[in-house]
């Protein structure tokens, strides 16, 4: 049984990741493809003008949150060295972003313990990062919680156990966050690969069906409406 299928099969029971009524407010999908015309009036490499963009279109739009992003083939990551690999650019983000104000607080979906964390500082990258693993029918799999606050990070330890709804971490701002505007990336992976604090959440062209195999659409567990694709 895959990790996928036994998602589905718990979707129930999940706790909102982010205390949001999904279904009752206005959510803005965030399309940051290059088919995004928008996208190509704003200087993305300041990060004060994507910030104005992202909630400018979210107040445009009279949301208080955006979200999207799994299985997009995105035009930003241009604007960082970070995603420019050697033959082959990733564009591929295979997490899913919810985009809203820093300081809003994120809680565990489900039962778990801390895998690890790391403070990825560098321009364009996930910034405070946590990976909780979780078990459900005696399988493994991992959350990774990106672009959170450096408070985010204190007091954590390798397998301390976090409850399920426990609130753990926050939503970080610019330029701590990696240098984004602030957003949560959200992302589901099956086999950490034996890495620590990080995990690739963009991939090459070339690599995205090697990264959708090992990060199941994590819609899974947020359960948001608005991206039942």
């Amino acid at each position: 049984m895959t990790v996928a299928t036994i998602l589905q099969k718990h979707q129930q029971h999940f706790n909102p990741v982010i205390l949001f009524q999904w279904e009752k407010e206005n959510v803005l999908v965030l399309d940051l493809t290059a088919a995004n015309a928008a996208l190509h009036t704003v200087n993305l490499s300041s990060t004060k003008a994507f910030t104005d963009y992202v909630f400018g279109a979210m107040a445009k739009a009279g949301a208080a949150v955006a979200v999207g992003g799994y299985n997009e083939n995105r035009y930003i990551y241009r604007r960082s060295e970070h995603f420019q690999q050697k033959g082959e650019p990733r564009s591929i983000h295979v997490g899913i972003d919810i985009w809203a104000v820093a300081g809003t607080p994120i809680f565990a979906p489900l039962a778990g313990k801390v895998h690890s964390f790391q403070y990825n500082d560098q321009f364009g990258d996930y910034g405070p990062t946590i990976i909780l693993e979780h078990r459900l029918e005696e399988i493994p799999f991992y959350t990774l919680y990106g672009h959170l606050s450096l408070a985010s990070l204190e007091g954590l330890y390798t397998g301390k156990t976090i409850e399920q709804g426990e609130k753990f971490a926050d939503i970080g701002n610019y330029p701590i966050n990696g240098d984004w505007p602030p957003h949560l990336h959200f992302q589901v992976i099956t086999d950490m690969q034996g890495l620590q604090g990080d995990f690739p959440g963009v991939c090459g062209l070339s690599e995205r069906e090697k990264y959708l195999r090992l990060c199941p659409d994590p819609n899974l567990i947020l359960g948001i409406r608005q991206l039942d694709y």
